[in-house]
């Protein structure tokens, strides 16, 4: 008998907050694709290269907010049901 990772379900709230995640992740995640694809669109003229390196640097920061977006997300579900509740799956983000 296989037994999967041990899930503590905290209810309605956690289907909740971990929705509410998800849809910042994959918010951020699009910002990302976008930044950089402005970015390298901006790098075919020598007159834009200078707004192009701000979009990657956008596009950068967007990276770090992706594992902010999961702390954040993790120390949420801590508070409201302790640390069993915060065990990320495969099904997360």
């Amino acid at each position: 008998m296989t037994t999967g990772p041990l899930t503590i379900h905290i209810g309605h709230d956690e289907l909740i907050i971990r929705k509410r995640y998800e849809v910042l992740s994959i918010v951020n995640d699009i910002l990302v694709a976008l930044w950089f694809i402005v970015g390298s669109i901006l790098f075919f003229s020598d007159a834009t290269t200078i707004a192009g390196t701000w979009c990657f640097l956008a596009g950068s920061v967007e990276l770090l907010i992706r594992p902010l977006i999961r702390l954040s997300r993790r120390v949420h579900l801590t508070r409201i049901a302790g640390s069993t509740a915060a065990v990320e799956t495969s099904q997360d983000f």
